[in-house]
This record gives C-alpha cells, structure tokens and sequence, in this order.
C-alpha cells in the first residue's frame, strides 16, 4: 500500500482544508498518511474516530510563504523538512505540499535527491484542450535558466509521465518557441531543436506556439521554467478574466440574461477544466520519489486530487522509466 507524507501546516489556510482533503481521499483510496505537524493542531480537525490509516508525525515549525526557500534546509524541525525526510528514509512513498513551493522542490531535489542521470528535476501541469484533453507543460518554474541538456531531460521525463501516468501510448512532444520553422527561437531552442530531432522513435514534432498547447495538437510541451511560469499565470490570469467578462455581460445585458443559463453552464465547464483543484497539484520530475507541490490556496478537494496524483505516480513506475529513457537517448547525465 502507498504511504504519503502530507504536509498538514503548508497552506494558506492552515491544517483544516488539507485534514479534510486526507479524509475525503481516505473515503475512496486505500493508502497510507502521515501527517505531519503540530499534533495539537492536527487533531482539532480529526474525527473521534479517526481511520487506522492516519497517523501524525510531530513538528515544531512552519516555513511561511513569504521565507526564503534557502532557509529551509536548515530548518530540521519545519513540517515540510520532516515530511520529505520520510520519502528520503523510505518511510513514505510521496510527498504532497501545499506550502512554500521553493522549500518544497529545493528540500525534494536536495533531500530525497535526483534520479540518477537527471541533471535538474521539472515542474510540470497540465492544460486544458479546446478538444477536452489534456496538455503537459514543463518547466513552469524549477528552474529560470535552463540550458539545452535540462530542456532535452524535460522532454524525455515528460515523454515517460504522460505514457505512465496519462496512458498516451505514444506522446507528441513539442518545442515551445515563437515559430514553427526549426530557425526560430533563441539559442537555448535552437540547440534543443536539434537535440531532440535526432532522437529515433521519440516522436518529436517540432516547434510549437503558444496557441498549440490549447487546441489538441501536441501532448508534450517542453520549455524553460521561465517561460512556463510566465505561461502558467497569464493563462490563469486569462480565464479569471474570461470569467469577469462572462459575468459582467449577463448583468448589463438582457439578451445575455434570457440565454444565461446555457453560457452559465458552459462556464461551469470552463471552470472546471482550468480549476487547479481538480488536478490536486503539480509533479517534480525527476527527483527519486514522488514530490506533488500544491497551490498554497488548496481546497479539501485539491488536498484529495494531490494525493490520488501521488498515488497513481508510485503506482505507475514512471520514475523506472525516465531511467530507462533517459538510458536510451544517451541524455547527458552529471
């Protein structure tokens, strides 16, 4: 059975939504979780009755969201530090966090370590397709100066996720640039292009543009995190706003009132395609265990997706093979 250390004191909310989330997931998962912080705290939001599967570890300490990431490697005690530790013992399968994201990749890179060959582990998320699929972006954030090497292991550890984990027999992987044309892009792309074009079999198909990742085309996107985050918050940012259209035009419009019914539910659609929820969190590939890094706003039903997430991640052996892989196509490693 999966064990996965939850990080209960990350979050903006504190350890309700994220107790909460655990329970919920309990309910239709089999699994085992370690939650870790303040015991005092924690069992104020668990039931008298509390399942044979939860149990508590202790921690003293919080990493705030607005602390720097570098401290956390020295702060034994905090919550996040402990529960990645687990997954460095092998006392945990999986880590899921919806506290400070930097602490949570620098202590998951540092603690429980890269795979190895993997030169720098990537962040990756998904987005919503105008064909009701589902695209895989990384880098969004790990790292903001990649170099072609980093960018061709993203390509190969994306490759091995969406097979495992997204079951797409044989994932098209795609190069985020400013044009289709090989010519186009900056050096870094310009060299990747050429890295992955060479690949035999890895069904790479090209530069693709920012309007690609959302019309079905692609199933792999590779970029530098840089990139990928700026992607990231502007499409995020673009649907709050679709949003705040939508109901802005109902209200002053009494055609869009009689016909608000049908663009209502539509809207629920949307919503629900671009809800971060729904996902639960967001993958570090390439570290040696599974890490899940939430959105610090996580709900009960993020907390529950992240670790139905973590769960499917053991249980496909994707880390076998972005090993394998990454063997195959002679990746550079360190």
């Amino acid at each position: 059975m999966v064990t996965v250390a939850i990080d209960a004191m990350g979050g903006d909310f504190g350890p309700e939504p994220i107790i909460n989330g655990v329970l919920e997931a309990c309910k239709s998962a089999k699994f085992n979780a370690i939650l870790v912080g303040d015991k005092a705290e924690i069992e104020k939001f668990l039931p008298e009755k509390t399942p044979s599967n939860i149990s508590i570890m202790e921690s003293s300490d919080v990493i705030d969201m607005h602390e720097s990431a570098t401290d956390a490697l020295k702060r034994r005690e905090s919550s996040i530090y402990k529960a990645v530790d687990l997954v460095r013992n092998k006392e945990a399968d999986a880590i899921v966090s919806a506290g400070h994201s930097g602490a949570t990749m620098s202590l998951a890179t540092l603690r429980i370590g890269r795979l190895p060959g993997i030169l720098r582990p990537a962040i990756a998320t998904l987005m919503p397709t105008a064909t009701g699929g589902r695209t895989l972006v990384l880098d969004v954030g790990a790292n903001v100066d990649s170099k072609p090497e980093h960018l061709l292991q993203f390509a190969v550890m994306g490759k091995a996720y969406a097979m495992d984990v997204l079951n797409h027999e044989l994932p098209r992987v795609g190069l985020l640039a400013n044009g289709e044309e090989a010519s186009k892009g900056n050096d870094v792309v310009k060299d990747t292009h050429k890295a992955l074009a060479a690949l035999e079999g890895f069904n790479f198909i090209g530069n693709i543009e920012g309007n690609d990742i959302f019309n079905g085309s692609v199933d792999v996107v590779v970029c530098d995190g840089f990139v990928g985050n700026v992607l990231l918050k502007t499409s995020e940012g673009v649907a709050e706003a679709i949003r705040g259209f939508l109901k802005k035009s109902i209200k002053e419009s009494l055609l869009a009132i009689l016909g608000s019914a049908f663009m209502l539910g539509a809207f629920k659609s949307l919503k629900k395609q671009i809800d971060y929820a729904e996902y639960g969190g967001a993958p570090l590939l390439g570290v040696n265990g599974c890490a899940i890094v939430s959105h610090g706003k996580s709900n009960a039903k993020a907390i529950k997706n992240a670790i139905f997430q973590a769960i499917r991640f053991v249980e496909s052996g994707v880390n076998e093979d972005i090993e394998k892989f990454n063997e195959r196509y002679h990746t550079k490693k360190d």
